[in-house]
């Protein structure tokens, strides 16, 4: 099927010719092209905001694919959309240790000031909310992610702050990583494979991240050896 501009067969929005160029691109990375498949997803989400019908067909014709294979993964992870995510996309950790200390609570003040429930999307476009397993930084919970960047340590009245900011246009700079926050189609390519630039930007690891490894230090302790000798953390002197 020819990628042009224009309606598609169930009114989406037909993807460029560029967006198939670059899919190609990413398939020039593997061995396998199958292996491409995950990029590929985030690549068509980028420019619909969501994993759409022509995006499964795009996907399965360029990795020779049924679209069942491809649509079998599109809905088996959640980081794919199956309807238009908002600019902003938010996610509130429900898991255990989030949950114990409030998230239930946030993610239920973020429904209640939005006025849109789990996995819908505001009138206006501008946010869109999930609750959302681990997002792995447990030592700074409960934690909210936005186009999944990190907002630490969070309340119900910080969540509807974070959330009027985005409806404005004007997010707070998340808490670690980049000095601000990107919408959801413009992180949807960096994962993709194609950076913005913005990969050393802002602080990565926090101190209660590096708590652990602090104490270790200062007990001198160590763990075991990798097969070539190397001590894991061990700092490397040739390279200060």
């Amino acid at each position: 099927m020819a990628v042009t501009n224009g309606s598609g067969p169930q009114g989406d929005p037909r993807l460029s010719e560029q967006v198939r160029q670059d899919a190609r691109a990413i398939i020039a990375r593997y061995p396998k092209k199958r292996s491409a498949l995950l990029p590929m997803l985030h690549l068509v989400q980028s420019e619909e905001g969501y994993v759409s019908p022509e995006g499964i067909t795009l996907c399965a014709e360029e990795l020779g694919l049924t679209k069942a294979e491809v649509g079998a993964v599109a809905t088996f992870y959640t980081m794919y959309r199956r309807k238009p995510a908002g600019t902003y996309h938010v996610g509130v950790c429900t898991n255990t240790l989030c949950a114990v200390l409030g998230g239930d609570a946030i993610f239920d003040a973020a429904k209640d000031h939005l006025g849109i429930g789990n996995n819908e999307t505001t009138p206006d476009g501008t946010v869109s909310l999930e609750h959302i397993e681990c997002n792995a930084a447990c030592d700074y919970a409960p934690v909210v992610m936005v186009n999944w960047e990190f907002y630490d340590n969070q309340t119900p009245s910080s969540v509807r702050e974070l959330v009027d900011g985005c409806r404005s246009g004007n997010p707070p700079a998340p808490t670690r990583g980049p000095s601000s926050l990107c919408t959801f189609k413009e992180m949807s390519r960096v994962l993709a494979g194609f950076p913005d630039g913005r990969a050393g930007e802002g602080v990565q690891a926090g101190p209660a991240t590096l708590l652990g490894l602090q104490l270790a230090q200062q007990r001198g302790e160590t763990a075991p050896a990798y097969p070539d000798g190397t001590v894991p953390g061990a700092v490397n002197e040739d390279a200060k």
